[in-house]
């Protein structure tokens, strides 16, 4: 019965979104009363799941042979699945006072929202690579009409470039899936990996490109340079689609794929030591380096704020080439953080956009006193961020830092150093924001400024929230890494 739980879980957001079309709604308030139960009952569901865990897998749809449409819960799936199930309730809430001021079809766009929450459920669910490639795929589909949906020129640019990237990504990950259907002992992922042993002795070497390709292609999705500019040009959409793309779906959906082909499917017992692992880590170091520095340079909020994803994502991948044990524990932690922190930075910026109309980094003097709330929230999201320890993202970076050090690699050591640079960097463009909106110094439009106030309580909720998660897991970090102990078979 709990593997049925497993389908139902991926169904169910699907269903509620279609069905905004045959509901008769009454008024707005009926609407989203009907879709925060949608989402809240899901993600019931989904707790429900990671407590009664079920040991088998189901099968859905089999095509021939180990092609198969296939769901079971492991470790890796229950991290992934508690992160979405926890957030999107509350991306849920906060999208209900922003969409007021959006405008458009509200029904076109909870419905492709709710999809994405089922599609995201899916990736977390899936048993074997082609489950995950499917629902992978499916997700580039379902968020490019979000990515679209102001129909502005910027917004139809976009969805072009951000539909170009994700085909492109897919086109290279697709070869490393055909690779393990072809040479994996079986397409189900399995830790430590799946190549049968004679791939290690005759094609080793092309094992090893096919890998590079398929970390670049799910890579994609995490905006590692080269393949960057489509996340910070995607922020034309709303700020809860940003998020979603930013801080749960889309970029920890790359992060999860590079995971799974790395520990589960091609296996560090054959990656550890060659070029491989060098030509991925270099490039996972120069994303951190150069994220950063675009940041830093960047004068728009939301895409600063997206150049620090490109940049403070990567750390995540930077523990997955690391290809140890501790990388991976270092790389999950760090994805559950960096997903709180940059959520929490993002709803912030969307609450400006709101409240003030204000979208650029210079227009944001002043705004910190009459925005006390969300900047407050920005600040410790901002800390957060930094490294500072007491919040979560000194607990990641500690984490990695450590996983490196444990290597013993030199390039390791490097790794280290391009997050010290990437820490200092974002402590320049994050401090920046937060010194501009509460110490405006001289000569700021404080009339321009004096109506504007923080939002209601349903974009105020999430942000204590998020708040509160930031500092809970500073202070307990270790509540989590004791967690993937137990989770991470390796």
């Amino acid at each position: 019965m709990n593997e049925i739980l497993m389908l139902i879980v991926v169904i169910l957001p699907i269903l509620t979104g279609a069905a905004l079309w045959v509901v008769p709604f009454r008024s707005r308030r009926a609407m989203l009363v009907y879709l925060e139960t949608g989402t809240l009952l899901t993600s019931l569901l989904v707790f429900l799941l990671l407590f009664f865990r079920p040991e088998g897998a189901l099968t859905v749809f089999r095509f021939t042979g180990n092609l198969s449409v296939t769901f079971r819960l492991d470790g890796m799936g229950v991290v992934f699945s508690a992160l979405t199930a926890f957030l999107w309730p509350f991306a849920t809430l906060y999208s209900f006072e922003y969409m007021e001021h959006e405008g458009g079809s509200e029904k076109a766009f909870y419905l492709f929202y709710m999809l994405t929450y089922g599609v995201t459920l899916g990736v977390a669910l899936a048993e074997n690579i082609l489950t995950m490639y499917f629902f992978f795929e499916m997700l580039s589909l379902v968020t490019l009409p979000l990515v679209m949906y102001t129909r502005t020129r910027e917004a139809i640019l976009a969805s072009r470039k951000y539909l170009y990237y994700m085909l492109g990504g897919a086109a290279f990950a697709f070869v490393g899936v055909i690779f393990i259907l072809t040479y994996g002992a079986t397409s189900s992922f399995v830790a430590g990996g799946v190549l049968r042993p004679d791939v290690a002795e005759g094609l080793k070497s092309m094992a090893l490109v096919i890998y590079v390709l398929c970390f670049c292609g799910f890579g994609v999705k995490t905006a590692m340079w080269p393949f960057s500019s489509w996340l910070p040009k995607a922020g034309v959409a709303p700020t809860p689609v940003t998020a979603l793309l930013h801080a749960v779906a889309v970029v920890n959906t790359g992060a999860f794929a590079a995971i799974r082909v790395t520990y589960y499917s091609f296996g560090t017992r054959l990656l550890y030591g060659t070029w491989a692992q060098t030509a991925v880590m270099v490039l996972v170091m120069i994303t951190i380096v150069y994220g950063s520095s675009r940041a830093l340079k960047e004068t728009h909020f939301k895409r600063r704020l997206a150049w620090s994803t490109v940049g403070n994502l990567s750390y995540v991948l930077f523990g997955v080439t690391l290809m140890t044990p501790m990388g991976l524990e270092g790389a999950l932690a760090h994805m559950v953080f960096h997903s709180f922190m940059k959520i929490c930075a993002f709803f912030c910026a969307g609450a400006v956009l709101c409240q003030a109309g204000k979208s650029y980094i210079h227009e944001l003097d002043g705004l910190g006193r009459k925005m006390p709330a969300v900047f407050g929230a920005f600040t410790v999201s901002a800390l957060a961020l930094m490294g500072l320890p007491g919040l979560c993202g000194f607990a990641g970076k500690w984490y990695l830092a450590r996983a490196a050090v444990e290597s013993g690699s030199g390039l390791a050591y490097a790794g280290i150093a391009a997050l010290l640079i990437s820490a200092l960097l974002t402590a320049l463009y994050m401090i920046t924001v937060v010194v501009r909106a509460f110490f405006p110094g001289e000569g700021y439009d404080a009339l321009a400024i004096r109506e504007v106030k923080d939002p209601g309580v349903r974009m105020l909720l999430p942000l204590a929230v998020f708040v509160a998660a930031m500092i809970f897991f500073g202070v307990h970090s270790s509540w989590l890494l004791e967690r993937l102990d137990v989770l991470l078979q390796l």
